[in-house]
């Protein structure tokens, strides 16, 4: 559904998106994680037309997006910060959008102002960021997309509206096949919501797979091996640390696997726990350089 080929582009020198591959399948929600600076924005604003590449190819459903109002016209995009008329009032962004949207629902519109109760006489610019995001779910759901793409996208929402937008979202991916591209910074909630995960870093996409197949490719252990018995070799050791005989690792591998190997040496205890999407995160960047450091000033 969503592909880019060898996708690069620069600002000023500096090289924000180095041969960047991405593959998002129709229906997925997908969420896009890395540190600050690894390119996620960037790709964003050109999987929604904004930028043109340097080079490569951004593609969706095989159509490039640059200038290409069709495809443009399937896909709603809501960033960080959100894009108003400065004199513009809700209900001038709604018909703003309905005019570019043939597919806009008005009856939607009305409907989920259950939801997001709000003055559409109201100027945007008079709106907190948490109202402003409102605003813009509302309307950018109401166009009836086939593509949503979120650049943090339930910052500034309270915990009861985030689970609204979510559970919105989550319908329209069931009832309708949309595809959704999320970035995201609260991977606890991204781990609730997305079933295939990009990690970026530098521009480029370190791994990419189903939540499933990446928590499945690395493993947390804990245990406790016998008096001078050392580690068998072989194993890929992402992390260790211990707290008296008892010994943590973080292991890259399916668990039945890993432990099939630890058995080698008869430990006296022995027990895998699965990674949550943020430990796996830490995990996987810090074989870039990009790992929590104990800092003393």
């Amino acid at each position: 559904m969503i592909v880019t080929k060898k996708l690069c582009k620069s600002f000023d020198g500096f090289l924000a998106l180095n041969g960047l591959d991405v593959n998002v399948p129709k229906g997925a929600v997908y969420g896009l994680v890395g540190p600050n600076g690894a390119g996620k924005s960037t790709l964003i604003r050109h999987l929604a037309g904004i930028y043109i590449p340097d080079s490569g190819e951004v593609l969706i459903d095989g159509h490039p997006v640059y200038e290409n109002v069709e495809t443009k016209s399937r896909i709603a995009y809501i960033p960080d910060d959100i894009f108003y008329y400065t004199q513009a009032t809700v209900a001038d962004m709604k018909d703003f959008c309905k005019g570019l949207y043939k597919s806009f629902d008005e009856e939607r519109f009305e409907k989920l102002g259950e939801v997001f109760g709000m003055d559409l006489k109201r100027p945007v610019r008079k709106l907190s960021k948490g109202m402003q995001k409102q605003a813009a779910f509302r309307i950018a759901v109401s166009c009836r997309p086939d593509v949503i793409l979120l650049d943090e996208p339930v910052d500034g929402l309270d915990p009861v509206m985030r689970r609204n937008v979510w559970s919105i979202i989550m319908a329209d991916v069931a009832e309708n096949g949309t595809t959704v591209l999320v970035s995201s910074h609260n991977l606890r909630e991204l781990e609730d919501v997305c079933d295939h995960v990009g990690i970026m870093d530098k521009g480029s996409m370190l791994i990419e797979r189903s939540l499933d197949e990446l928590q499945n490719n690395i493993v947390k252990l804990q245990l406790v091996l016998r008096d001078g018995t050392e580690l068998p070799e072989g194993l890929e050791i992402l992390g260790r640390s211990s707290t008296g005989k008892l010994e943590q690792l973080i292991v890259r591998g399916k668990a039945e696997d890993v432990e099939e190997q630890i058995a080698q040496v008869s430990p006296v205890y022995c027990e895998s726990i699965p990674l949550n999407l943020e430990e796996i995160f830490i995990y996987e960047l810090g074989g870039t350089g990009y790992e929590v450091r104990n800092i003393i000033v």
